[in-house]
């Protein structure tokens, strides 16, 4: 049982290979365009009623057959349908009628309460069952857009509709989109439940985000509110971000309902989404792409309704500046700007098979309209005959064997890509749909630590070093193919639990080169990646992603993080950082920062003594023939003798001390920040299989100071080694 350093004199290995890929310290500052695809997180919903999960292939498409006085037409026969693709014939493979209008026949006190979980996933044939011959219907509200009195009407609209439209067919999904994507109701045929949820709805920060959206730069003679300053910015590129952020969350909604084989179909309540020119094309494209995917039907309602605008602008506004106003350019630019905001609404429905709804007092009009387009409809599947995965367009035509009927059926959709085909703005968008959903990505196993070290005493930053490690088996599609070099990128956002706001983010790229030593060294230990950021004191979430770079797979690991503030007139201790290796600080070629933002400038990283590094145990599953090693800080105040100061450790197994060392000297201290840092090491063999806590006990020595910290950690006996073979063989 001893200190690193007294470790390091006698040990024979003190010098061994660097197993771990590290990424630099940095600290990254929030960026609006960076941000802007890496936003959004459900709140908990609640408990489900049926756990749906799926992953379905098929290309379904919702057919709806009226006859000559507008009424669904029943009955007909999956023989009597013919699809066809880009002109080329295709095999139904499933086909189910929708018998909403039946069911709306039904009491509601006939039906019974339930709900469909969203961004879960089953077989297809579990969800028909639950969601046959029901109306599946989302109300959306976009708070970004949204004026407070907007949002209250629109709220209310919502509630008529609860308590004077939905029938037994209807099962009613709530979601808002403010900072991140936010499900107040699951799918459900519960009013009370409902109710409830859309009590959740009000107006706060977000909605000042509705004003800025207004402002239109990209004219020659730009028409700006006279508010006394020197300066008035360019907001071209806020619009820019803004848009595609709402655009993102549209997408990220489809992507969220993708799994239910069923038409879906989403009110959104908003105050308009205005276009910058042709730099929001390409996220609306993908909106629009995700909700034809997803069967997806998007019903937009400028939520403004009817207004009579004062020329200029009303008394919530300055004048426009200069003489515009009396030329009439203000009123044009006014008209254009709401016109405008408009355009992106109609697009969205127009292209998804719903439709936009404008000036209007009354929004019964609009739930009225989604009932009657989902009275009753066939939902017909099949396979494509056509297996590139090239993104393009694909024109579908559905024919029906009988006459005197009206057929109304989506027309097309995009393609999927391989991940192969991804352009780079394909792979940015991949990494901010996976950031922006609730649904956990489990392709490449994925397991993440923090921990956390004060930086000095003069303010209260905090070092939270990110340590992530990937399983060996995320490299088994190299080794196959015998491919040198493989390419992970890693991202990772920090959130204050109260504002949701981010307040810290990671985003690099691991280039890891693959000879046979490396393959080796991964199958052994597996990859490791290290970031950190700085905090402040508070409360936070973190979301942590990674993405390889061949097959596209993904995976992420979300967990929340207490940072306690610094009370100098008391003994404090950090974290317990746990590990069982220590590598020669070296730099890494493999890294490659991609992240935009000022690095964090630390005196003295606290994993690093003497040249050497240690790399944090993320799983904190130890074995009998490794050495523990325990990294920790003690904060002392100010009258403290520092030189007086030891610390220790001691182990719980079952509620019982099995082990302690003996009080030591800090490793290193850092007086001016009060700061003493402790690096403790002790041999498992002797210690017996288990589950064990951790201790680290700091005490003032002759002084009445101490304070201790606890982790926890699995122990399990040495794998034996192999056998020898026989002489001779």
């Amino acid at each position: 049982m001893n200190t690193f350093t007294q470790r390091r004199k006698g040990a024979k290995n003190a010098n061994r290979p660097f197993l771990g890929v590290f990424a630099s310290l940095r600290e990254i500052f929030f960026r609006c365009f960076l941000v802007a695809s890496l936003t959004a997180q459900a709140v908990q919903a609640p408990q489900p009623g049926f756990i749906i999960r799926t992953n379905a292939d098929l290309v379904l498409i919702d057919v709806q057959v009226l006859d000559r006085s507008g009424k669904p037409v029943k009955g007909l026969k999956a023989a009597q349908f013919k699809i066809l693709e880009d002109g080329k014939p295709q095999n139904v493979s499933s086909f189910d009628y929708y018998d909403i209008e039946n069911m709306e026949t039904v009491a509601t006190a006939e039906t019974k309460p339930m709900t469909l979980d969203l961004g879960t996933v089953a077989s297809p044939e579990v969800i028909r069952e639950v969601v046959r011959d029901r109306r599946l219907t989302v109300l959306f509200y976009d708070l970004t857009s949204l004026q407070p009195d907007e949002l209250l009407r629109s709220i209310d609209a919502g509630k008529k509709f609860l308590k004077d439209q939905m029938t037994p067919a209807d099962m009613v999904g709530i979601i808002s989109f403010g900072n991140r994507i936010r499900i107040l109701s699951n799918f459900t045929n519960d009013r009370d439940a409902l109710a409830k949820a859309l009590a959740a709805v009000r107006p706060g920060k977000d909605a000042a985000l509705a004003a800025a959206a207004e402002t239109d730069t990209t004219s020659e003679e730009a028409v700006t509110e006279d508010s006394g300053a020197a300066y008035t910015a360019d907001e071209t590129e806020f619009n820019i971000f803004n848009t595609d952020r709402k655009l993102a969350a549209m997408e990220a909604l489809a992507e969220l309902l993708k799994p239910i084989p069923a038409k879906k179909s989403v009110v959104q309540f908003t105050g308009g989404v205005s276009q910058t020119g042709q730099e929001n094309r390409s996220q609306l494209r993908a909106a629009t792409d995700a909700a034809n995917r997803a069967n997806v039907s998007f019903y937009t309602v400028d939520a403004r309704g009817l207004q009579a605008n004062a020329p200029g602008g009303d008394a919530s506004v300055g004048a426009a500046a200069g003489n515009t106003m009396y030329r009439g350019n203000a009123v044009f630019r006014q008209a254009e700007s709401r016109s405008g905001s408009r355009e992106t609404l109609a697009t969205l429905a127009t292209d998804t098979g719903g439709q936009a709804f404008t000036d209007l007092g009354d929004f019964s009009e609009v739930f009225a309209t989604v009932q009657t387009d989902t009275s009753g409809y066939y939902l017909l599947g099949y396979n494509s005959t056509n297996p590139k995965m090239d993104g393009h367009w694909r024109k579908v035509v559905v024919k029906l064997e009988a006459a005197g009927y009206k057929v109304r059926f989506r027309d097309g959709y995009y393609a999927p890509k391989d991940y192969k085909v991804f352009t780079t703005q394909d792979r940015e968008r991949q990494l901010g749909d996976a950031m922006l959903t609730e649904v956990t990505r489990n392709e490449l196993p994925l397991a993440v630590e923090t921990t956390y070290f004060r930086l000095n005493s003069r303010s209260n930053e905090i070092f939270v070093p990110v340590s992530a490690k990937l399983a060996a088996s995320a490299l088994e599609w190299a080794e196959k193919k015998g491919r040198k070099e493989a390419e992970f990128d890693f991202a990772a956002e920090f959130r204050e639990v109260a504002s949701n706001r981010v307040v810290g983010a990671l985003r690099d790229t691991i280039k890891v080169k693959l000879d046979a030593d490396r393959f080796k060294q991964v199958s052994q230990r597996a990859l490791v990646y290290q970031g950190g950021v700085i905090l402040g004191p508070g409360n936070y979430k973190l979301k942590f992603l990674a993405r390889e770079n061949e097959t596209g797979h993904i995976g992420t690991f979300e967990q929340t993080l207490r940072l306690p503030p610094w009370q100098g007139q008391y003994l404090q201790v950090s974290s317990i950082l746990l590990s069982s290796q220590v590598e020669a600080v070296r730099k890494s070629a493999e890294v490659q920062t991609k992240a935009e933002g000022r690095a964090a400038k630390i005196d003295h990283n606290p994993l690093e003594v003497g040249g050497e590094r240690v790399i944090p145990s993320v799983t904190r599953v130890f074995t009998s023939d490794q050495r523990l090693y325990v990294v920790f800080q003690a904060y002392f105040p100010q009258k403290t003798d520092p030189s007086k100061l030891r610390a220790g450790l001691v182990l719980f197994r079952n509620g019982v001390r099995a082990s302690e060392t003996p009080l030591v000297e800090a490793a290193e201290m850092d007086v001016p920040n009060r700061t003493a840092s402790f690096r403790i090491s002790l041999p498992l063999e002797k210690l017996p299989p288990g589950r064990y806590t951790v201790q680290a006990v700091t005490v003032e020595a002759g002084g009445d100071q101490s304070a201790f910290a606890r982790s926890y950690f699995a122990l399990r006996a040495a794998s034996p080694p192999p056998a020898a073979k026989p002489v001779g063989e």
